[in-house]
Order: C-alpha cells, then sequence, then structure tokens
C-alpha cells in the first residue's frame, strides 16, 4: 500500500483525481461509513468458522480503495497499473472498485449543499420548485464488442455512429451543470424510447409544469407531456420554399440550439473522464459509471460555490 507521503500526494493533486482535497474529505467521510457497514453485512451473511474480524487484515484502506477508484474514472488506469501503483493484487484492485464505485453511484446529483437528486422525479419536481428550464440529450460511450454467439449481440450497435456503444439520458439545467444521468441502455435503442421507459412522459404530464428543451430526436414528446418537451420547430416546406420562411425557420432554429447547447457542455464536461470517453471493461458496469461520475462532477461543483472562510 501506499504511504502517508505518496498519499497526501495524490489527494492534494487535483489533476489525479478530478477532485479537490475537500471534496475527497467529504467523500471519505460519508462513503466510508455505508462501505464498512456492507462490508459488515456481507461477512456476516454466511456461516463461517471464525468470528468476524479476525483472520488477515486489509492491506488497502478505505482512503486507498476511493483513491483507487477515482484514479480508474478519471485516467481509465487499469487495474493492473493501480495494483503496482498501491503494492497490491490486481485482484484487490477489482475488488474495491467494485465495492466502491456502487456506493458512488447511489448518491446521486448534488444541486447545493445537502440536496442531491438521485431519481429522474426528482429531477422533474426541483425544476418545477425552482422555476428553471430543464434539458435533455442521449449520450453514446463506446464499448467492447459482444462476443460472436452472443445472444442479442446487435443490440449494442448504435444506428448513429455504427459502432458498439451503450447510451444514457443526460439531464441539465439551463447553466449546462448535469442534474441527472440515467442508467445505460443498449446503442440501437432511440432516445425518444429510452426516454419514455424511464417515465419522463408520465413525470411530465403529470408533474408540475416545466420547460424540457430536446433536440429533433426526442420530437413527439411535446404532444405527450402537453407541450412541455420543446424540440427544433418542424420545416413545413420541403422544397421551393420562400425566402421569408428560410429566415424565420432559421432563426428561430438557431435560438433553439442556441439554449439547448448547455447539455453538450454538461455531457463534455463527463466526458473529460476517460472511463466515460471508451470502456474496455464489462458493459453492464456502465450504469455505475456513468451516474458515479456525474455524481462526482456535480458534488464538485457544490463545493466550488462554497467561499473559502478568510484567514
Amino acid at each position: 500500500m501506499v504511504g502517508n507521503a505518496a498519499r497526501a500526494a495524490i489527494i492534494s493533486d487535483r489533476r489525479i483525481t478530478g477532485l479537490s482535497a475537500g471534496v475527497i474529505a467529504e467523500l471519505v467521510a460519508e462513503v466510508g461509513p455505508l462501505w464498512r457497514e456492507r462490508h459488515q453485512a456481507r461477512l456476516a451473511s454466511r456461516q463461517r468458522k471464525r468470528v468476524v474480524g479476525a483472520g488477515a487484515k486489509h492491506q488497502l484502506v478505505f482512503v486507498d480503495r476511493l483513491l483507487a477508484t477515482l484514479v480508474h474514472l478519471r485516467h481509465g488506469a487499469t487495474h493492473d497499473v493501480l495494483a503496482c501503483w498501491f503494492g497490491v493484487d490486481r485482484s484487490t484492485i477489482t475488488r474495491a472498485i467494485g465495492e466502491v464505485r456502487p456506493l458512488l453511484a447511489e448518491r446521486g446529483c448534488s444541486v447545493t449543499p445537502g440536496v442531491r437528486l438521485q431519481t429522474l422525479a426528482q429531477v422533474v419536481d426541483h425544476l418545477g420548485t425552482t422555476g428553471k428550464t430543464g434539458i435533455i440529450d442521449g449520450t453514446e460511450i463506446r464499448v467492447r464488442r459482444p462476443a460472436a454467439g452472443r445472444k442479442d449481440r446487435d443490440k449494442f450497435i448504435s444506428g448513429k455512429n455504427k459502432q458498439n456503444a451503450v447510451k444514457s439520458m443526460v439531464v441539465t439545467d439551463g447553466e449546462g451543470h448535469v442534474l441527472y444521468c440515467s442508467p445505460s441502455e443498449p446503442g440501437s435503442c432511440a432516445d425518444i424510447t429510452h426516454a419514455r421507459q424511464l417515465g419522463l412522459v408520465r413525470l411530465l404530464a403529470d408533474g408540475p409544469a416545466v420547460e424540457i428543451l430536446a433536440d429533433a430526436g426526442y420530437q413527439g414528446l411535446g404532444a405527450q407531456t402537453g407541450g412541455r418537451v420543446v424540440t427544433p420547430p418542424h420545416r413545413k416546406f420541403k422544397q421551393n420554399a420562400p425566402d421569408w420562411y428560410e429566415e424565420i425557420h432559421e432563426r428561430r432554429r438557431k435560438a433553439h440550439s442556441s439554449r439547448r447547447i448547455r447539455v453538450e457542455h454538461g455531457i463534455a464536461h463527463l466526458k473529460n473522464w476517460r472511463a466515460l470517453a471508451r470502456h474496455l471493461g464489462r458493459r453492464e458496469h456502465m450504469s455505475d459509471i456513468v451516474q458515479a461520475v456525474a455524481g462526482l462532477l456535480s458534488h464538485q461543483r457544490t463545493a466550488d460555490l462554497i467561499p473559502t472562510p478568510q484567514t
């Protein structure tokens, strides 16, 4: 395992973990007890010949487990490299990341200190309460091609990029701050289909009056939600359109695009984390990865909003 000096160097350099030292300290205080509780529950869930706590002790303390997970998500470092760095076996790193990553994913996205959004219903309620505009878009993450002969192998092929990918729906506010990242679906799933599967139509139709901006991939949701989903304007003339119509249509399209572009900025911040640029691990882990990264970035943003006390 790493020494105290090396651990302090990792924590103090934001380029390594993507988070400030203050946020890492908050994560240790928040996630650490949850990890110990689940670890003890796993030990007590099966018959044992020795009492819980007997035997060899952990070589990797929780702080190092959290740091290994953060470095893996931020830079895409392999488990072998992290094992050499932290001085443990590769299987220890694999087990540590597999235990910490779901805990980070369950935290949700922070909007203000002490307030987090964990479900799409909470996001809609938050937008209705604050009166803010929401923006939705789908993002694709490249994954390994499923093995030949696997059932539903073609479901991961994206019709847009013609690559094997998984897709998540991202919701931001009007400033591009990420409020929610959905569990991932195979890349062949259309954006509008994914939104319907998540229950967005029901939440908007039965919930508060909010405005949701979307691109052309969500055309049709506006009619189903009473106009609460706003998509780019339709073209009434497919050919031989009058000059006055072209001018009006282009102006309306650009006005909508200039407001909706904020969600692209939010997705770009997510993709700065190498684990979301391209994932070479197990595809079933992508839901935890995208939700964990979204929660970490939102937590860092809310921490940056808190003014530093003057000394």
